[in-house]
């Protein structure tokens, strides 16, 4: 390999997964103008493991949909693999979450009429993958996370916690670029919350990237890297380590 080759596959490593520059989030509320991201700077690379934390009204579900492609900024760029998605609209910004996102929601927001692995199959579904493809990797999601056994069974067959699991077998089945989690825990009891944490923590030692959005300090305590918001802006951004030590959102 060349040393120009070398550099240039250096380089493409040290550009960093996600890039939020100078973000705002503006809306009218009457003669009000409520900004609920305003100014955020933030950059996360590949493998890295980043809980944004705050308190309701901080603006964490604001930017959770500017990085999930769910919505777009009112000004700012939002560069997510290479690809500028901040003035995305429609069709385009689903196929970016189709094919770079996988998502964990509170609520798992699995469909009750499919079965498990249906579910699961669904983000490949809309990627236009043939069936045979989708169900192996499907079946081979539903392996990493302990179910292929339950993989016929309707989601009010399951527990909270394998219904859980099934929703990150879900965002594991294309091989995203990210996994977005959003309060992943809020509908567990503290039990099947710790496996799940567990096993998040499990995926980011294996490659994934994973942020986590969360109001909970124990929560986020969980993450290798922790940002704090506060009125739509960025507070604090460090270590797990550092922010164990502080008494803060």
């Amino acid at each position: 390999m060349s040393t120009r080759s070398a550099d240039t596959m250096a380089d493409q490593r040290e550009v960093p997964l996600i890039q939020l520059i100078d973000i705002y989030k503006i809306y009218r509320m009457g003669d009000t103008e409520v900004r609920a991201n305003d100014g955020i700077n933030l950059s996360i690379r590949e493998g890295e493991f980043v809980a944004i934390v705050g308190k309701s009204g901080s603006g964490k579900s604001t930017i959770m949909n500017i990085i999930g492609a769910l919505d777009t900024p009112t000004t700012g760029q939002y560069i997510l693999k290479g690809e500028d998605v901040s003035k995305m609209k429609g069709d385009a910004l689903a196929a970016v979450r189709n094919r770079l996102i996988g998502f964990i929601f509170q609520q798992y927001n699995l469909l009750s009429k499919q079965n498990l692995i249906e579910n699961v199959e669904l983000p490949l579904l809309y990627a236009g993958m043939a069936k045979k493809q989708r169900r192996s990797l499907a079946m081979e999601a539903l392996r990493k996370v302990g179910l292929e056994e339950k993989w016929k069974n309707y989601p009010n067959q399951l527990s909270g916690g394998q219904q859980q699991r099934g929703a990150v077998a879900r965002a594991l089945a294309g091989n995203p670029s990210l996994i977005l989690a959003d309060e992943p825990t809020g509908a567990l009891d503290s039990k099947t919350s710790a496996e799940l944490l567990d096993f998040l923590k499990r995926m980011n030692a294996n490659g994934n990237t994973i942020v986590l959005i969360t109001h909970d300090r124990n929560v986020a305590e969980q993450a290798r890297r922790v940002v704090g918001l506060q009125d739509g802006k960025i507070i604090f951004d460090e270590s797990v380590e550092e922010y164990r030590k502080q008494v803060v959102v």
